[in-house]
């Protein structure tokens, strides 16, 4: 086995060790609060600090790492996720302002682990082997939320079976035991610059960057005001399901979305040569088409358990391909020595997107319901369609 090779498989097995974590405990914290009588919104608002401190995290992490190496900024995100699951154990102190700020910690780690894994993936591939990179890249993010779905089995399993502070206690053992492996194998130099870059260097100065980052802050912004809240607690409240029927539910669905986010360069056919700004361009189109059929087959009366989860199970499998083709285009777009700087960046889009998206789930379910957040979603993916236009076709131009 290659170095090359081994550095990305412990790159993305910490990865996984580490969204399993944050899958669980986004359903521990919705399914546990839900349970104590909070409403949508605030439910919502507890998430407000992990997507705000997000934001944040990708815009100085990315400087970071191209200062200290990605090896560092990765373990940093690793432990703080262990004290963010930590603080969350003694349920007495469990207020909303308290829960916030132990969700601002996990944001801060898991957007930091996020931009670390990804990155790196860029230094291990050798410049101008972009159908490696696509399927490299394509796999990382497909398999992490493979792991993110089981993750939220993990958690609801977990909440149902060991309680609240158990299921925990085992997470933040769990990923200490991987946090201590990874930091065994991976060499220090992984993703360090070799200039200091200066912190203003942080913002993209590159069109399709820009264009690309705009567009991916929609296309998150799109998924989040439905799935984040409006989904589970409608299924919860609505169709009466059980906490683990929620909970399987979404872990089947964000695993599914996974394994078809690792297969996307299978499934979009390109042996040949990678993908470029008018794959992206026309998916965008078909991902618009479908939280519009799903909103106006609720309004028609339809009957909503059916036509809810095969919405979900396309939205699914179409948000996969738009992602992969997204993240593989930050890469493709970005230096090989300035990558962290330019996917933190992105990055932090993303996570602004999600941090919207979070906010508008609870309030747009609360005044509107499960068919208001639906069509907030379509717009937003119109939005992101309209800014996509604005890529270059090829990715030659990028840079």
């Amino acid at each position: 086995m290659s170095l090359g090779l081994r550095n990305y498989l412990t790159v993305t097995g910490g990865y996984w060790a580490f969204t399993l974590t944050d899958g669980a405990i986004r359903m521990l914290v919705v399914l546990y609060f839900h349970q104590l009588g909070y409403s949508p919104f605030q439910v919502a608002m507890l998430f407000l600090f992990y997507e705000l401190f997000g934001v944040i995290t990708n815009l100085v992490g990315g400087w970071l790492a191209a200062r200290m190496g990605l090896n560092v900024t990765m373990h940093v995100g690793m432990v703080m996720q262990i004290v963010a699951l930590g603080m969350l154990v003694p349920t007495y102190l469990l207020s909303v302002p308290y829960v916030m700020a132990a969700q601002a910690l996990s944001g801060v780690a898991k957007d930091l682990n996020k931009m670390s894994a990804k990155a790196s993936v860029k230094t291990l591939v050798p410049k101008d082997a972009n159908n490696r990179l696509f399927r490299w890249v394509a796999v990382l993010t497909g398999s992490k939320n493979a792991l993110k779905g089981a993750g939220f089995f993990l958690g609801a399993a977990l909440l149902q079976l060991v309680g609240f502070q158990d299921a925990l206690l085992i997470l933040a053992g769990g990923l200490f035991a991987v946090t201590l492996v990874t930091l065994t194998l991976l060499p220090e130099e992984i993703g360090k610059s070799k200039a200091k870059p200066k912190f203003s260097q942080v913002f993209a100065n590159s069109a399709p960057i820009n264009w690309l980052s705009a567009a991916r802050f929609f296309l998150f912004g799109a998924r989040d005001v439905w799935f984040v809240v409006a989904v589970p607690v409608f299924m919860s409240g609505v169709l009466g399901w059980s906490y683990v029927q929620v909970g399987t539910f979404m872990a089947t669905w964000v695993i599914g979305y996974g394994i078809v986010q690792a297969s996307a360069p299978v499934l979009l056919g390109l042996k040949a040569h990678a993908p470029d700004a008018g794959a992206v361009q026309f998916w965008a189109l078909v991902l618009l088409l479908i939280p519009a059929g799903i909103a106006l087959a609720l309004g028609q009366g339809w009957d909503a358990g059916t036509v809810l989860v095969a919405g979900l199970l396309a939205f699914g499998v179409v948000f996969a391909i738009n992602s992969a083709l997204h993240s593989y285009l930050i890469l493709a777009y970005a230096d090989h020595d300035k990558v962290a700087l330019k996917v933190g960046f992105y990055y932090m889009a993303n996570a602004g997107g999600r941090l919207v998206g979070t906010i508008l789930s609870g309030w747009s379910y609360q005044q509107y319901g499960l068919e208001g957040c639906l069509w907030i979603s379509a717009g937003f993916i119109l939005v992101a369609l309209l800014l996509s236009l604005r890529l270059p076709i090829g990715t030659e131009h990028a840079t």
